[in-house]
């Protein structure tokens, strides 16, 4: 699983109505691809997409393909985008605190003066 390619995969309105509607539950392809205005193929192109991100599993019985949502992906995403999220909040916190004691250091020089 490539944070890159969850990512990618994320980007797109069709792909996150395609994973919407599998977090439903498990789907035909076609089912999945009927409410879009684009043609089979388009979709077919958007789930290699997501397939290659692990966020879809297909299975196949005969002539039916099923697809259904992995959350891994996400989740790995999700614990990501918090520990960037928790290093960040402690950067900014660093730099208010620094600006803060600067401005004090200010405050005071200029009360010192007559």
């Amino acid at each position: 699983m490539d944070l890159d390619d969850t990512l990618i995969a994320l980007a797109d309105v069709t792909r996150r109505g395609i994973l919407q509607r599998l977090a439903g539950g498990e789907a035909r392809v076609t089912e999945v691809a009927a409410p879009f205005a684009i043609s089979l193929n388009s979709v077919s192109k958007h789930i290699r997409i997501l397939e290659r991100a692990g966020l879809v599993r297909r299975r196949i019985e005969g002539r039916d393909h099923f697809l259904s949502l992995d959350t891994a992906p996400l989740d790995a995403t999700a614990a990501w985008l918090q520990r960037e999220r928790a290093a960040w909040t402690h950067r900014l916190d660093k730099l208010e605190a620094a600006l803060r004691a600067d401005d004090a250091i200010e405050k005071a020089k200029s009360r010192r003066k007559p």
